[in-house]
Protein backbone atom coordinates (compact mmCIF):
# COMPACT_ATOMS: atom_id res chain seq x y z
CA UNK A 1 0.00 0.00 0.00
CA UNK A 2 1.63 3.40 -1.11
CA UNK A 3 0.82 5.00 2.31
CA UNK A 4 1.86 2.27 4.14
CA UNK A 5 5.54 2.50 2.20
CA UNK A 6 5.73 6.16 2.35
CA UNK A 7 5.96 5.58 6.13
CA UNK A 8 8.32 3.27 6.18
CA UNK A 9 10.79 5.40 4.16
CA UNK A 10 10.29 7.85 6.70
CA UNK A 11 11.25 5.34 9.74
CA UNK A 12 14.19 4.27 7.54
CA UNK A 13 15.67 7.39 7.17
CA UNK A 14 15.29 7.91 11.05
CA UNK A 15 16.38 4.95 12.73
CA UNK A 16 20.09 4.45 14.10
CA UNK A 17 22.14 1.47 15.54
CA UNK A 18 20.10 0.07 18.10
CA UNK A 19 17.17 0.11 15.63
CA UNK A 20 18.83 -1.71 12.94
CA UNK A 21 17.42 -5.14 14.72
CA UNK A 22 13.88 -6.37 13.71
CA UNK A 23 11.54 -7.57 16.35
CA UNK A 24 14.25 -10.11 18.05
CA UNK A 25 14.86 -9.26 21.68
CA UNK A 26 18.91 -10.86 21.74
CA UNK A 27 20.05 -7.47 21.94
CA UNK A 28 17.54 -6.62 24.76
CA UNK A 29 18.24 -9.75 26.78
CA UNK A 30 21.71 -9.22 26.43
CA UNK A 31 21.78 -5.86 27.74
CA UNK A 32 19.29 -6.97 30.75
CA UNK A 33 21.19 -9.50 31.46
CA UNK A 34 24.76 -7.79 31.53
CA UNK A 35 22.92 -4.97 33.44
CA UNK A 36 21.50 -7.60 35.98
CA UNK A 37 24.90 -9.57 36.25
CA UNK A 38 26.54 -6.17 37.78
CA UNK A 39 24.17 -6.04 40.41
CA UNK A 40 24.35 -7.11 43.82
CA UNK A 41 21.94 -8.87 45.95
CA UNK A 42 19.75 -6.08 47.47
CA UNK A 43 19.96 -4.38 44.32
CA UNK A 44 18.77 -7.44 43.07
CA UNK A 45 15.90 -7.78 45.57
CA UNK A 46 14.97 -4.31 44.43
CA UNK A 47 14.64 -4.54 40.92
CA UNK A 48 13.24 -8.28 40.10
CA UNK A 49 9.35 -9.37 40.23
CA UNK A 50 7.73 -11.88 38.70
CA UNK A 51 6.18 -11.10 35.31
CA UNK A 52 2.39 -11.41 36.36
CA UNK A 53 2.85 -9.09 39.32
CA UNK A 54 0.36 -6.47 39.60
CA UNK A 55 3.40 -4.52 39.78
CA UNK A 56 3.47 -4.38 36.43
CA UNK A 57 0.43 -2.17 35.82
CA UNK A 58 1.45 0.18 38.48
CA UNK A 59 2.41 2.90 36.20
CA UNK A 60 2.28 6.98 36.24
CA UNK A 61 4.27 9.66 34.80
CA UNK A 62 4.48 12.08 37.96
CA UNK A 63 7.84 12.99 39.97
CA UNK A 64 6.92 10.04 42.85
CA UNK A 65 8.76 7.08 44.20
CA UNK A 66 8.29 4.25 42.25
CA UNK A 67 9.27 0.64 43.07
CA UNK A 68 11.93 -0.81 41.41
CA UNK A 69 15.97 0.05 41.47
CA UNK A 70 16.86 3.86 40.91
CA UNK A 71 19.74 5.45 39.24
CA UNK A 72 20.83 7.11 41.92
CA UNK A 73 21.35 3.47 43.67
CA UNK A 74 23.37 2.51 41.24
CA UNK A 75 27.43 2.95 40.57
CA UNK A 76 28.55 4.71 37.41
CA UNK A 77 29.21 1.06 35.22
CA UNK A 78 26.03 -0.27 36.78
CA UNK A 79 23.95 3.24 35.41
CA UNK A 80 25.74 2.62 32.06
CA UNK A 81 24.49 -0.62 31.74
CA UNK A 82 20.95 0.52 32.81
CA UNK A 83 20.86 3.06 30.19
CA UNK A 84 22.30 0.12 27.32
CA UNK A 85 18.84 -1.36 28.35
CA UNK A 86 17.19 1.60 27.20
CA UNK A 87 18.84 2.23 24.32
CA UNK A 88 18.67 -1.23 22.96
CA UNK A 89 14.41 -1.06 23.67
CA UNK A 90 13.58 2.28 21.40
CA UNK A 91 14.57 3.91 17.90
CA UNK A 92 17.47 6.40 17.77
CA UNK A 93 14.87 9.15 17.86
CA UNK A 94 13.10 7.56 20.74
CA UNK A 95 16.45 7.13 22.47
CA UNK A 96 17.27 10.54 22.40
CA UNK A 97 13.69 12.37 23.73
CA UNK A 98 13.82 9.56 26.69
CA UNK A 99 17.34 10.49 27.56
CA UNK A 100 16.69 14.87 27.13
CA UNK A 101 13.64 14.14 28.78
CA UNK A 102 15.63 12.48 32.05
CA UNK A 103 17.95 15.59 31.53
CA UNK A 104 15.49 18.07 31.18
CA UNK A 105 14.78 17.66 35.14
CA UNK A 106 18.22 19.95 35.46
CA UNK A 107 16.88 22.82 33.10
CA UNK A 108 13.46 22.43 35.75
CA UNK A 109 15.43 22.39 38.60
CA UNK A 110 16.82 26.04 37.56
CA UNK A 111 13.63 27.32 36.34
CA UNK A 112 11.81 26.79 39.23
CA UNK A 113 14.83 27.87 41.25
CA UNK A 114 14.56 25.12 43.31
CA UNK A 115 17.52 24.96 46.24
CA UNK A 116 20.49 23.05 45.14
CA UNK A 117 19.81 20.59 48.25
CA UNK A 118 16.94 19.99 46.71
CA UNK A 119 15.96 16.51 45.07
CA UNK A 120 12.94 16.87 43.77
CA UNK A 121 13.87 17.12 40.16
CA UNK A 122 16.43 14.86 39.51
CA UNK A 123 17.98 13.22 36.60
CA UNK A 124 18.66 10.18 38.59
CA UNK A 125 15.35 9.79 40.13
CA UNK A 126 14.41 7.02 37.52
CA UNK A 127 14.05 3.36 37.97
CA UNK A 128 14.51 0.10 36.13
CA UNK A 129 12.18 -2.59 37.10
CA UNK A 130 12.73 -6.09 35.36
CA UNK A 131 9.45 -8.55 35.33
CA UNK A 132 10.96 -12.74 35.07
CA UNK A 133 13.84 -13.45 33.51
CA UNK A 134 15.72 -11.93 30.68
CA UNK A 135 15.19 -14.84 28.17
CA UNK A 136 14.91 -14.94 24.33
CA UNK A 137 11.80 -17.41 24.17
CA UNK A 138 10.66 -17.05 27.73
CA UNK A 139 7.90 -14.31 28.50
CA UNK A 140 9.16 -11.71 30.48
CA UNK A 141 8.90 -7.90 30.94
CA UNK A 142 10.80 -4.11 31.72
CA UNK A 143 9.81 -1.18 32.82
CA UNK A 144 11.91 2.26 32.62
CA UNK A 145 10.55 5.18 34.77
CA UNK A 146 10.05 8.86 35.96
CA UNK A 147 9.08 12.08 35.98
CA UNK A 148 7.44 12.47 32.19
CA UNK A 149 8.97 8.86 31.45
CA UNK A 150 7.19 5.37 31.08
CA UNK A 151 8.50 2.69 29.15
CA UNK A 152 6.29 -0.91 29.48
CA UNK A 153 7.74 -3.88 27.46
CA UNK A 154 7.50 -7.56 26.96
CA UNK A 155 8.97 -9.94 25.25
CA UNK A 156 8.28 -13.54 24.71
CA UNK A 157 9.51 -16.70 21.72
CA UNK A 158 12.47 -14.70 21.09
CA UNK A 159 10.67 -11.23 20.29
CA UNK A 160 9.70 -7.79 21.12
CA UNK A 161 6.20 -8.19 21.90
CA UNK A 162 4.30 -5.11 23.32
CA UNK A 163 5.72 -1.90 24.12
CA UNK A 164 2.60 0.32 25.35
CA UNK A 165 1.85 2.16 27.18
CA UNK A 166 4.91 4.62 26.30
CA UNK A 167 4.69 8.25 27.78
CA UNK A 168 6.65 10.95 26.68
CA UNK A 169 6.02 14.28 28.79
CA UNK A 170 8.25 17.50 28.44
CA UNK A 171 7.89 20.69 31.61
CA UNK A 172 8.24 22.54 30.08
CA UNK A 173 7.25 22.12 26.16
CA UNK A 174 9.71 25.26 25.00
CA UNK A 175 12.22 26.08 27.45
CA UNK A 176 11.11 29.85 28.24
CA UNK A 177 14.77 31.58 28.98
CA UNK A 178 17.92 30.99 30.10
CA UNK A 179 20.97 29.40 28.30
CA UNK A 180 18.70 26.69 26.52
CA UNK A 181 15.98 29.19 25.42
CA UNK A 182 13.96 27.61 22.77
CA UNK A 183 14.64 24.12 23.36
CA UNK A 184 12.10 21.80 22.86
CA UNK A 185 12.05 18.16 22.94
CA UNK A 186 8.65 17.00 21.34
CA UNK A 187 9.41 19.76 18.58
CA UNK A 188 7.42 17.41 15.82
CA UNK A 189 5.03 16.33 17.94
CA UNK A 190 3.61 20.04 18.40
CA UNK A 191 4.80 21.48 15.18
CA UNK A 192 3.15 18.56 12.52
CA UNK A 193 -0.02 18.83 14.75
CA UNK A 194 -0.70 22.25 13.59
CA UNK A 195 0.19 22.06 10.27
CA UNK A 196 -2.24 19.35 10.03
CA UNK A 197 -5.19 21.52 11.71
CA UNK A 198 -3.81 24.66 9.72
CA UNK A 199 -4.94 22.27 5.94
CA UNK A 200 -7.95 21.66 6.88
CA UNK A 201 -11.30 24.05 5.77
CA UNK A 202 -14.14 25.39 7.65
CA UNK A 203 -16.14 22.63 7.15
CA UNK A 204 -13.49 19.67 8.22
CA UNK A 205 -12.85 21.93 11.37
CA UNK A 206 -16.03 21.60 12.57
CA UNK A 207 -16.07 17.63 12.54
CA UNK A 208 -12.65 17.70 13.97
CA UNK A 209 -12.74 20.53 16.71
CA UNK A 210 -14.33 19.07 19.80
CA UNK A 211 -13.86 21.95 22.23
CA UNK A 212 -12.81 25.25 22.53
CA UNK A 213 -11.28 24.23 25.54
CA UNK A 214 -8.83 21.58 26.24
CA UNK A 215 -8.81 18.42 28.96
CA UNK A 216 -6.54 19.84 31.47
CA UNK A 217 -4.48 16.20 31.00
CA UNK A 218 -4.70 13.16 29.03
CA UNK A 219 -7.95 11.30 29.63
CA UNK A 220 -6.96 8.22 29.79
CA UNK A 221 -4.65 8.89 32.65
CA UNK A 222 -2.56 6.03 34.12
CA UNK A 223 -5.52 3.82 34.24
CA UNK A 224 -4.83 0.00 33.46
CA UNK A 225 -6.91 -0.59 30.36
CA UNK A 226 -8.60 1.62 28.10
CA UNK A 227 -11.14 1.59 25.04
CA UNK A 228 -11.67 3.02 22.33
CA UNK A 229 -13.31 7.20 22.41
CA UNK A 230 -16.95 7.73 20.90
CA UNK A 231 -16.31 7.99 17.37
CA UNK A 232 -15.60 12.00 17.36
CA UNK A 233 -13.40 13.61 15.08
CA UNK A 234 -12.28 13.62 11.74
CA UNK A 235 -11.21 10.65 10.12
CA UNK A 236 -8.98 9.46 7.64
CA UNK A 237 -11.45 8.77 4.90
CA UNK A 238 -12.83 12.58 5.41
CA UNK A 239 -9.55 14.13 4.33
CA UNK A 240 -7.66 14.97 0.89
CA UNK A 241 -4.14 13.10 -0.11
CA UNK A 242 -2.44 15.83 0.99
CA UNK A 243 -3.75 16.01 4.68
CA UNK A 244 -3.53 12.29 4.35
CA UNK A 245 0.06 12.59 4.07
CA UNK A 246 0.51 15.44 6.96
CA UNK A 247 -1.81 12.66 9.37
CA UNK A 248 0.73 10.09 8.17
CA UNK A 249 3.57 12.16 8.93
CA UNK A 250 2.06 12.89 12.80
CA UNK A 251 1.70 9.38 13.71
CA UNK A 252 4.95 8.29 12.52
CA UNK A 253 6.46 10.46 15.29
CA UNK A 254 4.70 8.32 17.51
CA UNK A 255 5.11 4.63 16.10
CA UNK A 256 8.84 5.32 14.94
CA UNK A 257 10.31 5.51 18.36
CA UNK A 258 10.38 1.66 18.52
CA UNK A 259 12.28 0.04 17.04
CA UNK A 260 12.12 -0.41 12.71
CA UNK A 261 10.52 -3.72 12.87
CA UNK A 262 8.54 -3.48 15.79
CA UNK A 263 7.40 0.08 14.90
CA UNK A 264 6.34 -2.01 11.15
CA UNK A 265 4.60 -4.75 12.79
CA UNK A 266 2.59 -1.72 14.86
CA UNK A 267 1.74 0.10 11.87
CA UNK A 268 0.40 -2.78 10.40
CA UNK A 269 -1.97 -3.71 12.96
CA UNK A 270 -3.26 -0.43 12.77
CA UNK A 271 -3.41 -0.60 9.24
CA UNK A 272 -5.40 -3.27 9.28
CA UNK A 273 -7.92 -2.01 11.65
CA UNK A 274 -8.48 0.34 8.81
CA UNK A 275 -6.49 3.55 7.97
CA UNK A 276 -9.86 5.10 6.63
CA UNK A 277 -11.12 4.60 10.34
CA UNK A 278 -7.78 6.35 11.74
CA UNK A 279 -9.37 9.35 13.28
CA UNK A 280 -8.32 13.28 14.28
CA UNK A 281 -9.72 14.93 17.09
CA UNK A 282 -9.18 18.22 18.29
CA UNK A 283 -9.44 20.71 21.30
CA UNK A 284 -7.98 23.74 22.78
CA UNK A 285 -6.85 26.42 21.20
CA UNK A 286 -5.41 26.96 17.41
CA UNK A 287 -2.13 28.36 18.35
CA UNK A 288 0.47 27.40 21.00
CA UNK A 289 -0.50 28.71 24.74
CA UNK A 290 -3.77 29.71 23.14
CA UNK A 291 -6.59 29.12 25.37
CA UNK A 292 -4.34 27.90 28.03
CA UNK A 293 -3.48 25.29 25.76
CA UNK A 294 -4.82 22.52 23.32
CA UNK A 295 -5.20 18.76 23.18
CA UNK A 296 -5.31 16.31 20.02
CA UNK A 297 -6.11 11.92 19.43
CA UNK A 298 -5.36 9.62 17.08
CA UNK A 299 -6.88 6.37 17.07
CA UNK A 300 -8.78 3.79 15.65
CA UNK A 301 -9.35 0.03 17.17
CA UNK A 302 -5.93 -0.45 17.66
CA UNK A 303 -3.78 2.60 18.35
CA UNK A 304 -4.71 5.38 21.09
CA UNK A 305 -2.36 7.98 21.16
CA UNK A 306 -2.90 11.34 23.19
CA UNK A 307 -1.61 14.34 23.20
CA UNK A 308 -2.52 17.31 25.73
CA UNK A 309 -0.47 20.70 26.29
CA UNK A 310 -2.25 22.83 28.60
CA UNK A 311 -0.92 23.27 32.06
CA UNK A 312 1.86 26.16 32.86
CA UNK A 313 -0.37 28.12 30.66
CA UNK A 314 0.08 25.90 27.55
CA UNK A 315 3.59 25.02 27.83
CA UNK A 316 3.58 21.55 29.61
CA UNK A 317 3.15 18.57 27.39
CA UNK A 318 1.72 14.94 27.96
CA UNK A 319 2.00 12.09 25.00
CA UNK A 320 0.87 8.74 26.01
CA UNK A 321 0.92 5.62 23.06
CA UNK A 322 -1.22 2.76 23.94
CA UNK A 323 -2.06 -0.59 21.82
CA UNK A 324 -5.67 -1.54 22.64
CA UNK A 325 -5.62 -4.92 21.49
CA UNK A 326 -1.93 -5.90 24.15
CA UNK A 327 -1.02 -2.95 26.48
CA UNK A 328 1.68 -4.39 28.85
CA UNK A 329 1.78 -7.43 26.72
CA UNK A 330 -1.83 -8.54 28.12
CA UNK A 331 -2.63 -10.19 24.80
CA UNK A 332 0.44 -12.33 25.05
CA UNK A 333 0.11 -13.52 28.44
CA UNK A 334 -3.53 -14.51 27.83
CA UNK A 335 -2.15 -16.83 25.04
CA UNK A 336 0.89 -18.03 27.05
CA UNK A 337 -1.84 -18.89 29.78
CA UNK A 338 -3.59 -21.12 27.11
CA UNK A 339 -0.54 -22.65 26.06
CA UNK A 340 0.40 -23.62 29.25
CA UNK A 341 -3.03 -24.52 30.23
CA UNK A 342 -2.97 -27.40 27.30
CA UNK A 343 0.06 -28.76 28.38
CA UNK A 344 -1.49 -29.69 31.27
Amino acid sequence: MKTLLTVCIVWVCCVGVFAQNTTNNKPIVNAASAFLALLDKPQLEKINYAYDSDERFNWYFVPKARNGLMLREMNDKQKEAAMNLLRASLSQQGQEKAIAIIQLEIILKELEKAPPESDYRSPVKYYFTIFGTPDEKKLWGWRIEGHHLSLNFSSESGKLASATPLFFGSNPGIVPSGEKKGYQILKDEVNFAFELLNSFNAEQLKKLIISETAPGDIITGNKRKVNAFNKEGITFADMNAAQQKLFLRLLSVYVKNYSLGFSNELMQKIEKAGLNQLRFVWAGGKKYGENNGHYYRIENDVILIEYDNTQNNGNHIHTVTRDLTNDFGEDILKKHYEQEHSKN
